[in-house]
C-alpha cells in the first residue's frame, strides 16, 4: 500500500518592522488645501446644459419638429396606411433642416440690420 501524503503547514513569515517616519512639526492648515478641479467632461456637460436651456434652442426644435410632422403628413398615404417609408422620413428631416436654417438666417440677418448705422 502507498503511504498517505501528509501536508505540512507553511511556515509563518516574520514581519519586519518598518522604520518610523519623521513627523512634521507643523501641519498644513485646512484652508490651504487645494480643491479638486472640475473635469473636462463635467465642464462640457455644463456648457451643453446651458445651451439646451437657451430659448432659441427650444424655438428651433419646435420649428423643426413642426416642419417634420408636416412633411410626414404630406407624404402619408391617403388610404390611411400607418406605415411611413424611409423616403418620407428623409424628406421630413430635410424639411426640418430647411425650416431651422431659414429661422437662423432670419434671426441673424435681423441682428445685422439692427447693428448697421443709419445713413443720413
Amino acid at each position: 500500500m502507498a503511504k498517505a501524503k501528509t501536508t505540512t503547514a507553511p511556515k509563518p513569515k516574520k514581519k519586519t518592522s518598518k522604520p518610523a517616519k519623521a513627523v512634521a512639526l507643523k501641519a498644513a492648515p485646512k484652508a490651504e488645501k487645494k480643491t479638486k478641479k472640475k473635469s473636462r467632461a463635467s465642464h462640457g456637460a455644463e456648457v451643453l446644459w446651458k445651451l439646451a436651456e437657451h430659448p432659441m434652442v427650444g424655438e428651433l426644435l419646435a420649428i423643426g419638429a413642426t416642419a417634420a410632422v408636416a412633411a410626414i403628413a404630406e407624404a402619408a398615404d391617403p388610404k390611411g396606411k400607418k406605415n411611413v417609408s424611409g423616403k418620407s422620413v428623409k424628406a421630413a428631416g430635410k424639411a426640418a433642416a430647411a425650416a431651422i436654417g431659414a429661422r437662423l438666417i432670419s434671426e441673424f440677418s435681423d441682428g445685422k440690420k439692427a447693428t448697421k448705422p443709419a445713413k443720413a
